[in-house]
């Protein structure tokens, strides 16, 4: 870990430039005793150059969520210069330095961006702007207090001298470095850019074509290679015959792995007519016989004992004996791809004594890591460019994607391109975990709960993707939405077992644990008040007397949809709420269901109390992303396996949201002072439950398992 100090240091000359960031080594103070020593590196954050241009190293990659604007909003508003003078830059890996410290390692997921940001970046903006001051005031020879910073320059307005910052990054870089209790922030009531709408900075390079994502790299020399894993989770490679394949025109090379044959040529084209061409035995293994009903039943069975308890208050077993009524349910919702938009892909160069690697990944040191474990590297040998990402979603948090393309490139002379056909990237996915919990209620005489169990089974993510992190039994991640729902519930008892399904990798899915557990939760709330007999925002708003930011937007969300007003036959409105990822959200979806059981979501009303809001079009924008994503989802989302092999393959079997079956979304933010939360996936785990409830109140038709499929079927 870093200390304060290190974590804020600034104020070197670097190539003429002022740099603002995170250092690790000695002190400002220590630096300055020695000629040679450079306080300051190219580690650095914010970077002003003489011309006045203001650079950002950005450490949190761009997957689509409005990062690289958001992020120099922040440095913006406190720095006083103008959004569209920041440019960005991508940070190198360095965990040291780089490292978001809600996960202790360089990364960007789990909708921290901002919350892990908003002091740090915000501070590292005021402390240039404080010592671009105090550089004015010594030349000018007055207080610094009586100059203040605006638009990228220094203002005296008593004299009417004024400065801009490239003039003083020179003298700026001589100073001492703030103590930071010194370095005074700006009250949310100043703000002039934090909490405005903001074009985002990436547009431009995405419209006109010139934004590279790791799908889009050129290199010199590069052939571009794709690959045919075991088809069987587990499999090995038996044998291959490449003859058709080395045939065909273009292609130049055929690689072979203990599990995966890739096809090296000079275009995809001539790469998949050459894999196709192959012959390939494959070794089943041990699972070559799993189904999705044997995952199933082996859940059902480990679900039935206790596991480890998350939570216990009150005394759950006798409550739940005495309780005029007991509800209980069981709730399953699937495997599920992440299917983004741009496929897995790497490039890689391995040379003799290095590597070099472009790619577009949440944890970017991670795969600095990876690769050189791989290759057989030092770490310093190894060189990894990152990239924008078409889609993120946890999938690109895993590493398998580098690790696969190393080894490929290690039999390739020169650079290769290795990229994952759409069938192998949804097949060879890391999948979001399957889930099936148990649920049990108490309701005394008036249809109020006085006892709550959850037991939740399925895989821990974290215990191999963080092992630090799974303690006692569980993580926090798995139990997430499903440990401290926003209600006020007596005679609690929360427990979790754990249960890896074999050789099926699970990974995060946009939403992490709330995506299953606001599900269970959000859908036996439901249950409870179909139970009391009583309406179900009308039930929700009597256990939120404790939590008044929950009860707000549960209010309003149900007050802009109208809740309680009349619709027509086939039509219902479900609701839902949560906090997840330091967020409040309630969504209401209004949902057709036809006689043959097709659902269509017809309008979702979000409202949102996420904090301070930075930029409102980016916190609407990811509301309607995840949302669409939510209802593809819900509705449709599924990952099934016969004989060891995933039965999904492309867009056809695997179904996201089309543009015809988007619904109306109407988004309303609560006006907030407090710290910021996390807003990338709250929208994809509100949604479930939401549809589904509305699914019951349209045809009484209660959905326990997903996707929905056709079990809203009213005939």
């Amino acid at each position: 870990m870093i200390s304060r100090r290190q974590f804020l240091s600034a104020g070197v000359s670097v190539g003429g430039g002022l740099l603002i960031g995170f250092a690790i080594g000695p002190s400002i103070e220590d630096a300055e005793a020695s000629e040679s020593a450079a306080p300051f590196t190219p580690d650095a954050f914010i970077r002003i150059d003489p011309s006045g241009q203001v650079t950002l190293t950005m450490h949190y990659v761009e997957m689509g969520q409005g990062t690289y604007t958001s992020i120099p909003m922040l440095i913006a508003e406190e720095l006083e210069v103008e959004l569209k003078s920041v440019r960005l830059e991508h940070a190198p890996p360095n965990d040291k330095l780089y490292m978001n410290p809600v996960f202790g390692i360089q990364a960007t997921g789990g909708s921290t961006t901002i919350r892990a940001a908003w002091e740090p970046m915000r501070r590292a903006g005021a402390t240039a702007r404080t010592m671009l001051v105090q550089a004015a005031a010594q030349r000018w020879r007055i207080d610094a207090a009586s100059c203040r910073a605006d638009k990228g320059e220094v203002i005296h307005a008593a004299s009417g001298r004024r400065v801009e910052y490239g003039a003083l990054v020179a003298d700026a870089a001589k100073l001492t470095l703030p103590a930071p209790e010194s370095v005074t922030l700006k009250r949310i009531e100043d703000f002039k850019l934090i909490g405005t709408p903001a074009k985002r900075l990436d547009t431009a390079g995405k419209v006109d074509g010139s934004a590279v994502f790791g799908i889009d790299v050129k290199v010199s020399g590069m052939k571009i290679a794709t690959l045919a894993q075991s088809p069987a989770l587990g499999g090995r490679l038996r044998s291959v015959d490449a003859t058709k394949a080395m045939a065909v025109r273009g292609v130049r090379q055929v690689v072979k792995l203990d599990d995966a044959v890739a096809v090296v040529a000079d275009h995809m084209g001539a790469a998949r007519k050459g894999l196709a061409a192959l012959d390939i035995q494959w070794d089943d293994g041990p699972n070559g016989k799993l189904t999705t009903a044997d995952i199933v039943r082996d859940m059902d069975a480990v679900s039935r004992k206790p596991g480890a308890i998350a939570r216990a208050e009150g005394d759950f077993a006798k409550a739940f004996a005495n309780a005029t009524t007991k509800v209980q349910a069981v709730y399953q919702v699937p495997f599920l791809a992440h299917a983004a938009m741009e496929p897995m892909n790497c490039t890689v160069h391995v040379k003799r004594g290095s590597c070099e690697v472009w790619t577009g990944t949440q944890v970017l040191s991670r795969a600095q890591e990876a690769a050189a474990k791989t290759a057989g590297l030092p770490l310093e040998k190894v060189t990894v460019h990152n990239h924008l990402l078409g889609g993120g979603f946890g999938r690109r948090l895993e590493i398998d994607g580098v690790i696969r393309a190393v080894q490929i490139a290690k039999q390739v002379d020169g650079p290769v391109k290795v990229i994952w056909t759409r069938e192998e990237d949804i097949q060879h996915d890391m999948y979001r975990p399957y889930f099936y919990d148990r649920l049990a209620a108490g309701l005394d005489a008036d249809g109020m709960p006085v006892a709550w169990s959850h037991r939740v089974t399925g895989s821990s993510i974290l215990a191999r993707w963080l092992p630090a992190a799974f303690q006692n039994g569980f993580d926090g991640e798995t139990m997430d939405g499903a440990a401290n729902p926003p209600y006020s519930l007596p005679n609690i008892l929360i427990d979790y077992v754990r249960h890896e399904p074999p050789n099926i990798p699970t990974a995060f899915w946009r939403g992490v644990g709330p995506t299953h557990n606001i599900f269970m939760v959000e859908s036996f709330i439901d249950e409870l008040a179909a139970a009391a007999k009583k309406d179900p925002v009308a039930y929700r708003r009597a256990l939120l007397d404790q939590n008044p930011r929950a009860k707000a937007v549960l209010e309003l969300a149900a007050e802009k949809a109208g809740w309680g007003k009349a619709l027509p036959q086939g039509v219902g409105r479900g609701a839902s709420l949560q906090f997840a990822f330091g967020t409040y959200m309630a969504q209401v979806a209004e949902v057709k269901v036809a006689g043959d059981g097709t659902v269509h979501v017809q309008r979702v009303v979000c409202a949102v109390d996420c904090g301070v809001v930075v930029n409102p079009d980016t916190v609407r924008a990811q509301i309607q992303s995840a949302i669409i994503f939510g209802i593809a989802g819900a509705l449709y989302g599924e990952v099934t396996f016969k004989d060891g092999r995933v039965d999904q393959a492309n867009f056809h079997n695997y179904r996201v949201l089309r543009m015809g079956e988007t619904p109306i979304i109407d988004i309303h933010i609560v006006p907030s002072r407090e710290t910021p939360g996390g807003m990338g996936e709250p929208g994809t785990s509100a949604l479930a439950p939401a549809v589904t409830n509305a699914i019951y109140a349209a045809t009484g038709k209660r959905v326990r398992t997903l996707p929905v499929a056709d079990q809203a079927r009213r005939v």
